[in-house]
């Protein structure tokens, strides 16, 4: 017996060791299956397609909750998106002259001119012209703007649309993962009654991918440049002083009276037209109403004594 001892324990060894590599090579396996159940559909963007938002890259925003199919986990921080609008008013000696000053002003920044408008000539001329200006340099630029001319108005809003962005994002994530999921759909429907109803599904999530693509691209711009319009105006004209009235003056007193005349006449032919449309039918109707109380006074008299005289006789 003691010479088939170290048999026993080699072959014991052997066993434990294959089981044990059975054990491990089966729960690798098993798990690179379950790991592969119920992943999102991956979405492979087509060559044409704009970049994603610069905001931090994240698409899981509030619809989203940031779980999900679609649901693209924050690389770094999300980046604040800020969208500026401002007026300013100035009041200038020379429009034309400072409108050109400050369109260098602006294009010198990254900025442009969106729209303008000019009116008055020389003595009155006003001017007013939208800027588009980089949000990096919107603080440097409205400085320089206001060392132009003397600032009589200036107002300026700001509206954060991170979230915004964010929550687009991850609506578009998740509306392309469905695009590739009913692709994939149709790929393998064989009924015609099926690839229509799959392909009008693919139609509408297409048609909202680019409403929100769009609305997402309005915002990013209107973050990345600030709005500002400038009034260009003159300085108001001074009021010229009263000339002091110095002694007689025959014909300044003879306007005044010719207009005192007139307004004599203008308010006697008013109360003449009013007596003639209001006053005189109501003194009409009361001489007509005096008129038939005085004939029905003398009928009453006549009749009173003529009753007296038939019963005296």
């Amino acid at each position: 017996m003691e010479r088939h001892e170290p048999r026993i324990v080699v072959g014991a060894l052997l066993v434990v060791f294959v089981v044990v590599g059975l054990l491990y090579f089966s729960g690798s396996q098993t798990s690179t299956i379950l790991s592969k159940v119920g992943a999102a559909i991956p979405y492979t963007p087509p060559a044409d397609e704009p970049a994603p938002p610069e905001a931090g890259d994240v698409v899981g925003g509030p619809a989203a909750g940031g779980k999900g199919p679609g649901a693209v986990a924050a690389a770094q921080p999300a980046k604040l998106l800020i969208v500026r609008k401002g007026t300013l008013r100035l009041e200038v000696t020379d429009v034309a002259a400072t409108v050109s000053r400050a369109a260098g002003v602006v294009t010198s920044s990254g900025g442009f001119v969106a729209g303008s408008t000019e009116t008055g000539t020389a003595g009155d001329a006003r001017a007013g012209v939208d800027y588009r200006i980089p949000a990096a340099a919107w603080e440097s630029t409205l400085a320089e703007l206001r060392d132009l001319a003397t600032v009589r108005e200036q107002s300026v809003s700001t509206e954060e649309v991170t979230g915004q962005v964010l929550d687009l994002g991850a609506r578009i994530a998740n509306l392309r993962a469905t695009e590739s999921a009913l692709q994939a759909i149709m790929a393998k429907a064989a009924k015609i009654a099926d690839v229509l109803e799959v392909q009008k599904q693919l139609t509408e999530t297409r048609g909202q991918i680019e409403e929100l693509t769009a609305q997402q691209a309005g915002l990013q711009d209107r973050a990345a440049f600030g709005s500002l319009a400038v009034t260009f105006q003159l300085p108001p004209k001074a009021a010229p002083a009263a000339t002091p009235r110095l002694g007689w003056d025959p014909a300044r007193d003879a306007e005044l009276a010719t207009s005192k005349l007139v307004r004599i006449g203008q308010e006697a032919t008013t109360a003449g037209i009013w007596f003639a449309i209001v006053g005189l039918p109501i003194l009409v109707a009361l001489a007509i109403a005096i008129g038939l109380a005085w004939v029905a006074w003398r009928l009453a008299t006549r009749w009173r004594d003529a009753s007296q005289a038939r019963s005296a006789g």
